[in-house]
């Protein structure tokens, strides 16, 4: 998951760090883990690997979270090498 955060995200972000992390455990909640994350430089703010069962589950993630105005996202479902090769 691609974000990039609005200027209340980056306002929300400056006056409480901790935010990253509890919008992580928000996202456990919501039945997905994020896997790992990085802040970058650039079009993104931050790249995320969020790892869930379905794409339900994914939409659901990135509905929350986008419908709170703090930030804009874009998902990339990916699909392990073996099982791209083998569906082909």
């Amino acid at each position: 998951m691609l974000t990039t955060l609005t200027p209340e995200g980056i306002r929300t972000i400056r006056d409480n760090p901790r935010r990253i992390q509890e919008v992580n455990k928000e996202v456990e909640q919501l039945g997905a883990t994020v896997k790992a994350q990085w802040a970058t430089l650039g079009r993104f703010d931050f790249v995320n690997v969020i790892e869930a069962p379905d794409e339900k589950t994914m939409s659901r993630v990135s509905l929350e979270l986008g419908s709170r105005g703090t930030a804009r996202y874009e998902s990339l479902p990916a699909i392990e090498m073996d099982d791209f090769v083998a569906g082909l």
